[in-house]
């Protein structure tokens, strides 16, 4: 087994998640997608509230599935392991009780790619690329290379991406809104980092809440999508946490501080 997953968890709830194939160059096998599932729910089911997916191979994130093991399964020929993780890594990734962060550092592809498309937030290093390239294999996508993709960047990008098996970058893909930072070489895991740190520090009820509005709701038609934000924006401005939040901000607002000033906004900086 030629793959290593180190986890780290703070106290905060955040469990950063690094993984390394160097002689497969990060290409997935069935093997490493099932722990990957396995480290997960582990993190989550142990109190981490957010995690972070990164590689330790230079070059490289999260690449397309081993083709050796596509292949065997196939042709019923022996494979690394079930590979069940193809689908519970995404559950895993989408669970309503996690906020997930990719942070990109180096090229991504195929199921690689689609894991990062599961994300909640993307943070790619302006020399990452991307690509889809299932046609190139005479193969179509099959966990969300179209599904997801077309939805976060357009029908369009997303067509030129799998019909023509085309790579894209960071920064056409941030442009298009699939990429929601693009950050200087070396700097993804850092950012992922403070990003994940800024989401420890909110309320996990009305975090987890806005990704059930976020996640169901872009399926629904507008009426019934606002019908559900009503519903869950009802459920958690009654709670003990958000009463106590708005109380304390209101004061803040009377003794003089600006909404700027309270929601930082100096301190976000577009890249």
């Amino acid at each position: 087994m030629s793959h290593n997953i180190a986890v780290e968890q703070s106290p905060a709830g955040i469990a950063e998640i690094t993984f390394t194939d160097a002689p497969r160059g990060n290409q997935l096998s069935w093997a490493a997608v099932d722990e990957l599932a396995g480290v997960l729910r582990a993190c989550r089911e142990s109190g981490s509230r957010i995690v972070i997916l990164a590689s330790g191979l230079d070059g490289h994130w999260l690449q397309h599935a081993w083709l050796e093991d596509l292949a065997n399964g196939v042709e019923g020929l022996p494979q690394t392991a079930v590979g069940s993780g193809w689908f519970e890594v995404q559950q895993e990734l989408t669970h309503a009780q996690c906020i997930s962060i990719a942070a990109i550092a180096g090229d991504c592809s195929g199921g690689g790619a689609e894991f990062g498309w599961a994300c909640d937030l993307r943070i790619a290093e302006q020399q990452a690329r991307f690509c889809q390239p299932e046609i190139n294999m005479g193969l179509t996508t099959g966990i969300g290379g179209c599904s997801r993709l077309s939805r976060l960047a357009g029908q369009s990008a997303a067509a030129e991406m799998v019909l023509l098996g085309r790579p894209m970058s960071a920064a056409r893909l941030h442009s298009l809104g699939a990429v929601n930072e693009v950050v200087g070489t070396g700097q993804a895991l850092r950012v992922a980092r403070t990003r994940a740190v800024n989401l420890a520090q909110k309320s996990p009820e009305a975090l987890f809440a806005l990704k059930n509005i976020l996640q169901q709701g872009s399926a629904l038609p507008l009426s019934e999508a606002l019908a559900l934000e009503q519903s869950v924006f009802q459920s958690v401005v009654v709670t003990d946490a958000a009463k106590s939040a708005m109380r304390a901000m209101q004061q803040a607002y009377d003794a003089g501080a600006s909404v700027a000033q309270m929601n930082a906004f100096d301190e976000w900086n577009e890249h």
